[in-house]
């Protein structure tokens, strides 16, 4: 059976949704931040040394960085279902909008989550940080009006990957000049594995 390790506040939902999709057999064991420092405990750190999540186990696996898992896992059970098929045009843009999500669009949005939390708004950073994040969202909304989902009318793991960025953007007000996502995380939250994986994860958050 494989175990998720999952960390309040952190990005796991994703992993909880794409379980939820695969409908294989997984257990969650939760963990808290510390109040103070917000820092995982040292239970996660015996896991794995960075103390972070998502965490995955498997057998004798112990898998993590979102996208790693995500690729991992949809490999291993959801062949042809979340993933298109390989040696394909499809399959290739898949691989780009999976690693996007973990790259290109995560750190404009990071940046300026983080510029937003501390406060102090340092101007060169904050003025990149907003610029790059329009861009991005740009180019999603772009691709996004020509297609329901990244690859084409097919859903797949690179969709539940990108949905962070989604809906970030969507918390920290930035979707209002791109209807196109808007409809995009309309259909995201629609999919009842992604309604049951907000649900756990509430219920794990606060346990």
């Amino acid at each position: 059976m494989i175990t998720l390790h999952h960390l309040n506040q952190s990005r796991s939902k994703r992993i909880i949704w794409l379980l939820e999709e695969l409908n294989v057999p997984y257990e969650i064991k939760a963990y808290q931040r510390d109040s103070k420092t917000n820092l995982a405990p040292a239970e996660l750190k015996a896991i794995h040394p960075l103390g972070k999540s998502p965490v995955i186990q498997e057998d004798e696996l112990v898998l993590a960085e979102s996208g790693a898992i995500t690729e991992y896992l949809a490999e291993k059970y959801a062949a042809n279902l979340l993933v298109p098929a390989k040696n394909t045009p499809e399959y290739a843009h898949y691989l780009q909008w999976l690693h996007f999500a973990e790259s290109s669009a995560a750190l404009p949005l990071l940046l300026h989550y983080f510029v937003l939390k501390d406060g102090s708004n340092p101007e060169f950073l904050a003025g990149y940080s907003l610029k790059e994040l329009h861009l991005i969202l740009g180019y999603l909304n772009d691709h996004l009006s020509k297609s329901t989902w990244l690859v084409g009318e097919q859903f797949t793991a690179a969709d539940i990957l990108l949905s962070f960025i989604v809906e970030m953007s969507y918390k920290l007000d930035q979707l209002g000049d791109y209807p196109a996502l808007q409809k995009y995380l309309a259909a995201l939250h629609q999919r009842p594995a992604a309604q049951k994986a907000q649900q756990l994860e509430k219920e794990y958050d606060h346990s």
